[in-house]
Protein backbone atom coordinates (compact mmCIF):
# COMPACT_ATOMS: atom_id res chain seq x y z
CA UNK A 1 0.00 0.00 0.00
CA UNK A 2 3.17 2.77 0.84
CA UNK A 3 4.17 1.80 -2.90
CA UNK A 4 0.67 1.62 -4.63
CA UNK A 5 -1.17 4.53 -2.72
CA UNK A 6 1.02 7.47 -4.28
CA UNK A 7 1.25 6.13 -7.47
CA UNK A 8 -2.73 6.08 -7.64
CA UNK A 9 -2.60 9.62 -6.51
CA UNK A 10 -0.20 10.29 -9.24
CA UNK A 11 -2.24 9.35 -11.77
CA UNK A 12 -5.73 10.64 -10.37
CA UNK A 13 -3.68 14.10 -10.42
CA UNK A 14 -2.71 13.68 -14.33
CA UNK A 15 -6.11 12.88 -15.37
CA UNK A 16 -7.72 15.54 -14.04
CA UNK A 17 -5.44 18.13 -15.39
CA UNK A 18 -7.08 20.01 -18.13
CA UNK A 19 -5.93 19.00 -21.63
CA UNK A 20 -5.28 23.10 -21.89
CA UNK A 21 -3.70 23.40 -19.06
CA UNK A 22 -1.11 26.82 -18.94
CA UNK A 23 -4.22 27.84 -21.98
CA UNK A 24 -6.73 27.09 -20.41
CA UNK A 25 -9.92 29.82 -19.41
CA UNK A 26 -8.26 30.66 -16.21
CA UNK A 27 -6.09 33.16 -17.61
CA UNK A 28 -9.01 35.20 -18.65
CA UNK A 29 -10.29 35.58 -15.43
CA UNK A 30 -9.05 38.83 -14.56
CA UNK A 31 -10.63 40.22 -17.79
CA UNK A 32 -14.07 38.41 -16.82
CA UNK A 33 -13.78 39.90 -13.46
CA UNK A 34 -13.87 43.39 -15.11
CA UNK A 35 -16.38 42.55 -17.19
CA UNK A 36 -18.22 41.64 -14.47
CA UNK A 37 -17.79 44.85 -12.43
CA UNK A 38 -18.96 46.87 -15.69
CA UNK A 39 -22.13 44.75 -16.17
CA UNK A 40 -23.61 44.97 -12.76
CA UNK A 41 -22.77 48.68 -12.60
CA UNK A 42 -24.36 49.11 -16.47
CA UNK A 43 -27.25 51.02 -16.38
CA UNK A 44 -27.75 52.01 -20.18
CA UNK A 45 -28.69 48.74 -21.91
CA UNK A 46 -32.01 48.95 -20.75
CA UNK A 47 -33.55 52.25 -22.19
CA UNK A 48 -31.95 51.56 -25.42
CA UNK A 49 -33.28 48.37 -25.67
CA UNK A 50 -37.09 50.00 -25.12
CA UNK A 51 -36.30 53.52 -26.79
CA UNK A 52 -35.80 51.05 -29.54
CA UNK A 53 -38.60 48.49 -29.27
CA UNK A 54 -41.26 51.39 -28.36
CA UNK A 55 -40.68 53.13 -32.02
CA UNK A 56 -40.27 50.20 -34.00
CA UNK A 57 -42.29 47.38 -33.10
CA UNK A 58 -43.58 45.13 -35.52
CA UNK A 59 -40.26 44.65 -37.30
CA UNK A 60 -41.31 41.66 -40.11
CA UNK A 61 -39.29 41.55 -43.17
CA UNK A 62 -40.06 43.50 -45.75
CA UNK A 63 -42.07 46.63 -43.44
CA UNK A 64 -41.10 50.06 -43.16
CA UNK A 65 -40.89 49.59 -39.08
CA UNK A 66 -37.82 47.01 -39.54
CA UNK A 67 -36.09 49.29 -42.18
CA UNK A 68 -37.06 52.71 -40.18
CA UNK A 69 -35.34 50.44 -36.92
CA UNK A 70 -32.60 49.39 -38.64
CA UNK A 71 -31.70 53.10 -39.84
CA UNK A 72 -32.39 54.11 -36.50
CA UNK A 73 -29.76 51.20 -35.30
CA UNK A 74 -27.00 52.15 -37.78
CA UNK A 75 -27.50 56.28 -36.42
CA UNK A 76 -26.94 55.28 -33.17
CA UNK A 77 -23.94 53.08 -33.56
CA UNK A 78 -22.32 55.36 -35.75
CA UNK A 79 -22.60 58.31 -33.45
CA UNK A 80 -21.38 55.98 -30.99
CA UNK A 81 -18.16 56.03 -33.02
CA UNK A 82 -18.62 52.26 -34.72
CA UNK A 83 -17.42 51.44 -37.95
CA UNK A 84 -20.89 49.87 -39.35
CA UNK A 85 -21.51 48.41 -42.73
CA UNK A 86 -24.19 46.64 -44.09
CA UNK A 87 -24.98 43.39 -45.94
CA UNK A 88 -28.26 43.42 -49.04
CA UNK A 89 -30.60 41.12 -48.26
CA UNK A 90 -33.87 40.50 -50.20
CA UNK A 91 -36.39 38.84 -47.84
CA UNK A 92 -39.98 37.52 -48.56
CA UNK A 93 -43.00 40.04 -47.39
CA UNK A 94 -46.01 38.47 -46.41
CA UNK A 95 -48.54 40.95 -46.18
CA UNK A 96 -51.16 40.09 -43.23
CA UNK A 97 -53.99 42.62 -43.95
CA UNK A 98 -57.38 42.60 -42.20
CA UNK A 99 -58.52 39.74 -40.59
CA UNK A 100 -61.21 38.54 -38.46
CA UNK A 101 -63.19 35.58 -37.08
CA UNK A 102 -66.35 35.06 -36.00
CA UNK A 103 -68.96 32.60 -34.29
CA UNK A 104 -72.10 32.14 -35.95
CA UNK A 105 -73.35 28.47 -34.11
CA UNK A 106 -74.40 27.92 -31.75
CA UNK A 107 -73.53 31.56 -30.97
CA UNK A 108 -72.66 34.69 -32.05
CA UNK A 109 -69.44 35.50 -30.87
CA UNK A 110 -66.36 37.29 -32.21
CA UNK A 111 -62.87 35.42 -31.01
CA UNK A 112 -59.23 36.39 -31.16
CA UNK A 113 -57.42 35.50 -33.79
CA UNK A 114 -54.17 35.91 -35.86
CA UNK A 115 -53.08 35.06 -39.57
CA UNK A 116 -50.11 32.63 -39.35
CA UNK A 117 -46.99 34.03 -41.21
CA UNK A 118 -46.75 32.74 -44.92
CA UNK A 119 -50.70 31.90 -45.24
CA UNK A 120 -53.19 32.98 -47.91
CA UNK A 121 -56.37 34.72 -47.42
CA UNK A 122 -60.05 33.82 -47.83
CA UNK A 123 -59.92 35.37 -51.70
CA UNK A 124 -61.88 38.42 -50.55
CA UNK A 125 -64.93 36.70 -49.13
CA UNK A 126 -65.75 35.26 -45.76
CA UNK A 127 -64.98 31.57 -45.53
CA UNK A 128 -67.90 30.20 -43.36
CA UNK A 129 -67.78 26.40 -42.68
CA UNK A 130 -68.07 23.82 -39.48
CA UNK A 131 -65.50 22.86 -37.45
CA UNK A 132 -64.10 19.58 -36.47
CA UNK A 133 -61.65 19.81 -33.22
CA UNK A 134 -58.78 17.27 -33.04
CA UNK A 135 -56.08 16.75 -30.66
CA UNK A 136 -53.40 15.58 -32.93
CA UNK A 137 -52.29 14.48 -36.18
CA UNK A 138 -53.33 10.84 -35.52
CA UNK A 139 -56.51 11.67 -34.55
CA UNK A 140 -57.17 13.85 -37.31
CA UNK A 141 -56.17 10.54 -39.76
CA UNK A 142 -58.35 8.70 -37.26
CA UNK A 143 -61.45 11.17 -38.56
CA UNK A 144 -60.54 11.45 -41.94
CA UNK A 145 -64.13 10.75 -43.16
CA UNK A 146 -65.45 13.57 -41.35
CA UNK A 147 -62.45 16.14 -42.66
CA UNK A 148 -64.05 17.41 -45.89
CA UNK A 149 -65.58 20.62 -46.17
CA UNK A 150 -64.83 21.23 -42.40
CA UNK A 151 -62.48 24.26 -40.33
CA UNK A 152 -59.76 21.75 -38.64
CA UNK A 153 -59.20 23.13 -35.19
CA UNK A 154 -55.93 21.38 -33.95
CA UNK A 155 -56.18 21.51 -30.18
CA UNK A 156 -52.96 20.32 -29.10
CA UNK A 157 -51.91 21.21 -25.67
CA UNK A 158 -47.94 22.42 -25.29
CA UNK A 159 -45.35 19.91 -24.15
CA UNK A 160 -42.59 21.73 -25.93
CA UNK A 161 -41.89 24.07 -28.61
CA UNK A 162 -40.27 21.90 -31.29
CA UNK A 163 -43.16 19.19 -30.54
CA UNK A 164 -46.15 21.41 -30.60
CA UNK A 165 -44.72 23.80 -33.25
CA UNK A 166 -45.19 21.36 -35.70
CA UNK A 167 -49.06 21.75 -35.20
CA UNK A 168 -48.67 25.41 -36.48
CA UNK A 169 -46.02 24.56 -39.29
CA UNK A 170 -47.71 21.79 -40.82
CA UNK A 171 -51.65 21.93 -39.87
CA UNK A 172 -52.77 23.12 -42.85
CA UNK A 173 -50.84 20.97 -45.36
CA UNK A 174 -52.36 17.91 -43.46
CA UNK A 175 -55.69 19.55 -43.05
CA UNK A 176 -55.83 20.20 -46.82
CA UNK A 177 -54.62 16.64 -47.98
CA UNK A 178 -57.87 15.24 -46.44
CA UNK A 179 -60.43 18.24 -47.79
CA UNK A 180 -60.70 20.79 -45.10
CA UNK A 181 -61.01 24.16 -46.02
CA UNK A 182 -59.25 25.89 -43.09
CA UNK A 183 -56.86 24.63 -40.46
CA UNK A 184 -56.86 26.79 -37.20
CA UNK A 185 -54.47 26.12 -33.97
CA UNK A 186 -54.31 26.50 -30.56
CA UNK A 187 -51.98 29.33 -29.66
CA UNK A 188 -48.50 27.55 -28.85
CA UNK A 189 -47.29 28.27 -25.66
CA UNK A 190 -48.47 27.30 -22.40
CA UNK A 191 -50.15 30.03 -20.82
CA UNK A 192 -52.64 32.44 -22.06
CA UNK A 193 -54.94 35.06 -21.17
CA UNK A 194 -56.82 35.07 -24.18
CA UNK A 195 -53.02 35.52 -26.41
CA UNK A 196 -52.88 34.55 -30.02
CA UNK A 197 -49.53 34.07 -30.92
CA UNK A 198 -48.18 33.97 -34.64
CA UNK A 199 -45.66 32.40 -36.66
CA UNK A 200 -44.33 30.67 -39.69
CA UNK A 201 -46.50 27.57 -41.42
CA UNK A 202 -46.15 26.35 -44.89
CA UNK A 203 -47.49 24.43 -47.51
CA UNK A 204 -46.82 21.64 -49.44
CA UNK A 205 -47.40 22.30 -53.40
CA UNK A 206 -48.75 18.66 -53.58
CA UNK A 207 -52.38 19.64 -52.29
CA UNK A 208 -54.66 22.57 -52.23
CA UNK A 209 -53.55 25.79 -49.82
CA UNK A 210 -56.55 26.74 -47.46
CA UNK A 211 -56.09 29.77 -44.68
CA UNK A 212 -54.42 29.34 -41.61
CA UNK A 213 -54.67 31.08 -38.35
CA UNK A 214 -54.04 30.95 -34.51
CA UNK A 215 -56.79 31.37 -32.01
CA UNK A 216 -56.42 31.41 -27.77
CA UNK A 217 -56.17 28.04 -25.82
CA UNK A 218 -59.13 28.94 -24.17
CA UNK A 219 -61.03 29.31 -27.39
CA UNK A 220 -59.39 26.02 -28.44
CA UNK A 221 -60.73 24.06 -25.00
CA UNK A 222 -64.18 25.74 -25.77
CA UNK A 223 -64.42 24.56 -29.22
CA UNK A 224 -63.84 21.02 -27.55
CA UNK A 225 -65.73 21.44 -25.11
CA UNK A 226 -69.15 22.22 -27.78
CA UNK A 227 -67.91 19.22 -29.77
CA UNK A 228 -67.99 16.95 -26.84
CA UNK A 229 -71.25 18.19 -26.18
CA UNK A 230 -72.36 17.46 -29.76
CA UNK A 231 -73.50 21.48 -30.14
CA UNK A 232 -72.64 22.05 -34.10
CA UNK A 233 -69.90 24.72 -34.55
CA UNK A 234 -69.69 27.23 -37.05
CA UNK A 235 -67.31 29.73 -37.81
CA UNK A 236 -66.79 32.71 -40.44
CA UNK A 237 -63.25 33.67 -41.36
CA UNK A 238 -61.99 36.08 -43.14
CA UNK A 239 -57.95 37.02 -43.73
CA UNK A 240 -56.51 39.48 -46.74
CA UNK A 241 -53.27 37.87 -46.34
CA UNK A 242 -51.17 37.76 -49.31
CA UNK A 243 -47.43 37.90 -50.77
CA UNK A 244 -45.52 40.37 -52.58
CA UNK A 245 -42.46 40.28 -54.22
CA UNK A 246 -39.32 39.78 -52.20
CA UNK A 247 -38.37 43.34 -50.41
CA UNK A 248 -34.54 44.95 -49.83
CA UNK A 249 -33.08 44.68 -46.37
CA UNK A 250 -29.61 44.53 -44.32
CA UNK A 251 -27.86 42.41 -41.70
CA UNK A 252 -26.02 45.34 -39.81
CA UNK A 253 -22.31 44.43 -38.72
CA UNK A 254 -19.97 46.10 -36.39
CA UNK A 255 -16.57 44.61 -34.91
CA UNK A 256 -13.18 44.87 -33.19
CA UNK A 257 -10.60 43.79 -35.77
CA UNK A 258 -8.20 41.40 -34.58
CA UNK A 259 -5.04 42.40 -33.56
CA UNK A 260 -2.87 39.38 -34.34
CA UNK A 261 -5.47 37.22 -36.65
CA UNK A 262 -7.86 39.41 -38.10
CA UNK A 263 -9.32 37.24 -40.75
CA UNK A 264 -10.27 34.43 -37.98
CA UNK A 265 -13.91 36.00 -36.76
CA UNK A 266 -16.20 35.01 -33.79
CA UNK A 267 -19.28 36.20 -34.64
CA UNK A 268 -21.94 36.91 -32.00
CA UNK A 269 -25.37 38.59 -32.23
CA UNK A 270 -29.29 37.59 -32.72
CA UNK A 271 -31.74 38.84 -35.32
CA UNK A 272 -33.47 42.21 -35.27
CA UNK A 273 -37.15 41.17 -37.29
CA UNK A 274 -39.63 40.09 -35.29
CA UNK A 275 -43.22 39.02 -36.45
CA UNK A 276 -45.69 42.21 -36.93
CA UNK A 277 -47.19 41.18 -33.17
CA UNK A 278 -45.39 42.82 -30.66
CA UNK A 279 -42.37 44.83 -30.49
CA UNK A 280 -40.37 41.63 -30.67
CA UNK A 281 -38.17 43.44 -27.26
CA UNK A 282 -37.46 39.49 -26.07
CA UNK A 283 -37.70 37.68 -29.42
CA UNK A 284 -35.55 39.33 -30.52
CA UNK A 285 -34.01 42.43 -30.08
CA UNK A 286 -32.83 41.88 -26.77
CA UNK A 287 -30.33 38.94 -28.01
CA UNK A 288 -29.09 41.87 -30.92
CA UNK A 289 -28.70 44.37 -27.76
CA UNK A 290 -26.85 42.39 -25.45
CA UNK A 291 -24.33 41.42 -27.75
CA UNK A 292 -24.14 45.18 -29.15
CA UNK A 293 -23.44 46.08 -25.34
CA UNK A 294 -20.93 43.20 -25.10
CA UNK A 295 -18.64 44.43 -27.62
CA UNK A 296 -19.28 48.39 -26.35
CA UNK A 297 -17.96 46.95 -23.42
CA UNK A 298 -14.84 45.67 -24.46
CA UNK A 299 -13.66 48.69 -26.00
CA UNK A 300 -14.61 50.76 -22.89
CA UNK A 301 -12.63 48.65 -20.81
CA UNK A 302 -9.74 49.05 -23.65
CA UNK A 303 -9.68 45.35 -24.88
CA UNK A 304 -7.72 44.45 -28.01
CA UNK A 305 -8.64 40.59 -29.07
CA UNK A 306 -6.30 38.13 -30.69
CA UNK A 307 -8.95 37.51 -33.27
CA UNK A 308 -12.23 39.52 -34.84
CA UNK A 309 -14.94 39.85 -32.22
CA UNK A 310 -17.79 40.75 -34.35
CA UNK A 311 -21.48 41.52 -34.06
CA UNK A 312 -23.77 40.81 -36.21
CA UNK A 313 -27.73 41.96 -36.56
CA UNK A 314 -29.50 39.42 -38.90
CA UNK A 315 -32.45 40.13 -40.79
CA UNK A 316 -35.42 37.89 -41.75
CA UNK A 317 -34.85 34.73 -39.14
CA UNK A 318 -38.21 34.76 -38.66
CA UNK A 319 -39.67 33.90 -42.06
CA UNK A 320 -37.14 33.33 -44.08
CA UNK A 321 -33.91 32.99 -42.45
CA UNK A 322 -32.33 34.91 -45.52
CA UNK A 323 -30.28 37.08 -43.75
CA UNK A 324 -28.45 34.01 -42.45
CA UNK A 325 -27.61 32.75 -45.41
CA UNK A 326 -26.57 35.92 -46.71
CA UNK A 327 -24.01 36.03 -44.04
CA UNK A 328 -22.70 32.89 -44.67
CA UNK A 329 -22.34 33.41 -48.50
CA UNK A 330 -20.99 36.67 -47.67
CA UNK A 331 -18.20 35.88 -45.65
CA UNK A 332 -17.00 32.27 -47.11
CA UNK A 333 -13.20 33.69 -47.69
CA UNK A 334 -12.74 34.44 -43.62
CA UNK A 335 -12.27 31.70 -40.84
CA UNK A 336 -15.12 31.91 -38.34
CA UNK A 337 -13.91 29.77 -35.20
CA UNK A 338 -17.44 30.31 -33.45
CA UNK A 339 -20.83 31.35 -34.08
CA UNK A 340 -22.46 32.75 -30.84
CA UNK A 341 -26.08 33.51 -30.83
CA UNK A 342 -28.44 34.95 -28.33
CA UNK A 343 -32.21 34.09 -29.83
CA UNK A 344 -34.17 32.50 -26.28
CA UNK A 345 -34.84 35.53 -24.52
CA UNK A 346 -32.04 37.70 -22.25
CA UNK A 347 -33.50 35.98 -19.02
CA UNK A 348 -31.40 35.10 -16.55
CA UNK A 349 -28.78 33.02 -18.17
CA UNK A 350 -28.22 29.55 -17.25
CA UNK A 351 -25.41 28.55 -20.04
CA UNK A 352 -25.17 27.50 -23.63
CA UNK A 353 -25.73 25.09 -26.00
CA UNK A 354 -22.26 24.07 -28.22
CA UNK A 355 -22.75 21.69 -31.43
CA UNK A 356 -19.35 20.21 -30.87
CA UNK A 357 -19.03 17.17 -28.74
CA UNK A 358 -15.52 16.54 -28.78
CA UNK A 359 -12.26 19.19 -27.89
CA UNK A 360 -14.04 22.19 -28.69
CA UNK A 361 -16.82 21.27 -25.81
CA UNK A 362 -14.43 20.37 -23.52
CA UNK A 363 -13.17 23.79 -24.20
CA UNK A 364 -16.54 25.31 -23.86
CA UNK A 365 -16.95 23.64 -20.45
CA UNK A 366 -14.04 25.41 -18.99
CA UNK A 367 -14.81 29.09 -20.44
CA UNK A 368 -18.34 28.84 -18.41
CA UNK A 369 -16.91 28.12 -15.51
CA UNK A 370 -15.87 32.02 -15.51
CA UNK A 371 -20.08 32.59 -15.56
CA UNK A 372 -20.88 31.22 -12.28
CA UNK A 373 -21.33 34.60 -10.74
CA UNK A 374 -24.30 34.34 -12.59
CA UNK A 375 -24.87 31.11 -12.76
CA UNK A 376 -24.36 30.47 -16.21
CA UNK A 377 -22.35 27.35 -15.82
CA UNK A 378 -24.03 24.68 -17.97
CA UNK A 379 -23.39 23.21 -21.42
CA UNK A 380 -25.63 21.37 -23.44
CA UNK A 381 -25.58 19.58 -26.36
CA UNK A 382 -27.32 21.56 -29.05
CA UNK A 383 -27.13 22.48 -32.68
CA UNK A 384 -27.10 26.15 -31.72
CA UNK A 385 -29.58 28.85 -33.20
CA UNK A 386 -31.47 29.21 -36.52
CA UNK A 387 -29.05 32.21 -37.77
CA UNK A 388 -25.79 30.46 -36.63
CA UNK A 389 -26.95 27.53 -38.71
CA UNK A 390 -25.66 28.33 -42.49
CA UNK A 391 -22.14 28.42 -40.35
CA UNK A 392 -22.99 25.10 -38.67
CA UNK A 393 -23.43 24.08 -42.15
CA UNK A 394 -19.84 25.05 -43.21
CA UNK A 395 -18.35 22.93 -40.18
CA UNK A 396 -18.20 26.25 -38.03
CA UNK A 397 -18.82 25.27 -34.37
CA UNK A 398 -22.14 27.03 -32.68
CA UNK A 399 -23.31 28.08 -29.50
CA UNK A 400 -26.56 29.86 -27.96
CA UNK A 401 -27.34 31.19 -24.66
CA UNK A 402 -29.54 29.32 -22.49
CA UNK A 403 -31.75 31.12 -20.24
CA UNK A 404 -34.46 30.77 -17.73
CA UNK A 405 -37.29 30.75 -19.90
CA UNK A 406 -40.02 29.76 -18.18
CA UNK A 407 -42.36 32.75 -19.12
CA UNK A 408 -40.42 32.95 -22.71
CA UNK A 409 -43.33 30.93 -24.52
CA UNK A 410 -46.23 33.21 -22.52
CA UNK A 411 -45.41 35.67 -24.86
CA UNK A 412 -43.51 34.37 -28.09
CA UNK A 413 -44.78 35.71 -31.35
CA UNK A 414 -47.45 37.85 -29.67
CA UNK A 415 -48.98 41.87 -28.14
CA UNK A 416 -47.19 40.51 -25.12
CA UNK A 417 -43.38 40.74 -26.35
CA UNK A 418 -42.68 44.00 -24.65
CA UNK A 419 -39.82 45.74 -23.12
CA UNK A 420 -41.50 45.31 -19.45
CA UNK A 421 -41.25 41.40 -19.39
CA UNK A 422 -37.42 41.82 -19.20
CA UNK A 423 -35.52 42.37 -16.00
CA UNK A 424 -32.44 45.04 -16.67
CA UNK A 425 -29.78 42.82 -14.54
CA UNK A 426 -31.00 40.07 -15.94
CA UNK A 427 -30.24 41.18 -19.78
CA UNK A 428 -27.03 42.80 -18.06
CA UNK A 429 -25.89 39.24 -16.86
CA UNK A 430 -26.88 37.83 -20.47
CA UNK A 431 -24.12 40.09 -21.17
CA UNK A 432 -21.23 39.33 -19.44
CA UNK A 433 -22.47 35.82 -20.48
CA UNK A 434 -22.28 36.55 -24.46
CA UNK A 435 -19.09 38.59 -23.34
CA UNK A 436 -16.83 36.30 -21.74
CA UNK A 437 -18.02 33.50 -24.38
CA UNK A 438 -16.68 35.56 -27.32
CA UNK A 439 -13.49 36.88 -25.47
CA UNK A 440 -12.12 33.56 -24.55
CA UNK A 441 -12.35 32.10 -28.24
CA UNK A 442 -11.01 35.05 -29.83
CA UNK A 443 -7.92 35.20 -27.86
CA UNK A 444 -7.40 31.25 -27.41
Amino acid sequence: MRIILPLVLLFAALITVPATAGEGADQFRPVAERMLAWTKADNGLYPLLADFTDHFPRRISGSQNLERGLDWIIAKMTADGWNVRTQPVMVPNWKRGKESLIMTSPMNRTMEFCGLGGSIGTDGSPLKAPVLVVASFEELKQRAAEVRGKIVVYNVPFTKYSATVQYRYNGAQQAARLGAVASLVRSVGPFGIQTVHTGAMGYNDSVSKIPSGAITIEDALLLKRMQDRGEPIELQLSMEAKWQPDAPSRNIIVEMKGSELPNEVVVMGGHIDSWDLGTGAMDDAGGCFVTWRALSMMRSLGLKPKRTIRVCFWTNEENGLRGAKAYSDQTLTEKHVLGLESDAGVFAPTGFTCSDTGAFRARAEDVVRLLAPVHATTIETGDGGADTSPLLERGVPTMELNVAGERYFWYHHTEGDTIDKLNEQEMNDCVYAMAVVAWCFANF
